[in-house]
């Protein structure tokens, strides 16, 4: 059978649009050149995070600066009479220590002689154990070692004072002796005595 004639005369084509098959092949070639190029792009992202370096995470470090706290002991209190006694065996101990802590800023009395004892007290009398312990520090004893006066000390001149120093062993060891009469820079030493560099031991005590 023939087709439909052309108005030219001539038997033409089947005449219409393209055909639903061409529709469809057409569509899938899209969606395949898609699906290609989106295939493309998410290859070179994840590429690109997988060969990126990681930050470090910061570090925050902080310093803290210590404190330091400065304590200055209080000067020594004129009304507060010291008297040294020499409870050792060591000549001119008494002597030595009155003018060491004459040296500090203490008001002394004449030294004297104690009992003898086998370690240095401080004794104080009533309402100065304050002054005391701080004396006590000064000469580097012992805290125990600071008591009240005995009403019967055995110590001469003992009523007179705030605090009684009876030196004993421990601190008649620092005491420097000498066996002849000698001229120092700082003070004189007697004939078995000792000296302090700040002034003239008596012998005996």
């Amino acid at each position: 059978m023939n087709g439909p004639k052309n108005p030219d005369g001539r038997i033409g084509e089947g005449g219409g649009g393209p055909g639903p098959e061409r529709i469809a092949v057409g569509r899938a070639v899209v969606l395949i050149v898609v699906a290609v190029v989106l295939g493309v792009l998410l290859i070179r992202v994840g590429s690109s995070r997988g060969s990126g370096t990681a930050a470090p995470p910061s570090t925050t470090t902080t310093t803290t600066t210590p404190h330091t706290t400065t304590t200055t002991a209080p000067a020594p209190s004129p009304s507060v009479k010291v008297l040294v006694a020499n409870g050792s065996t060591t000549t001119g101990a008494a002597g030595y220590f009155t003018n060491k802590l004459k040296s500090a800023g203490w008001t002394t009395l004449t030294p004297t002689t104690a009992p003898k004892v086998t370690a240095s007290v401080v004794y104080f009398a009533s309402g100065q154990q304050k002054p005391a312990e701080q004396l006590a520090t000064t000469l580097g004893v012992k805290a125990t070692a600071v008591q009240p006066l005995p009403a019967s000390s055995g110590i001469t001149g003992a009523t007179a004072a705030s605090v009684v120093v009876v030196v004993g062993p421990d601190l008649s060891s620092q005491v420097t002796t000498t066996t002849s009469t000698t001229a120092v820079s700082s003070g004189t030493t007697s004939s078995s005595g000792a000296t302090s560099g700040s002034g003239t031991t008596a012998a005996g005590t």
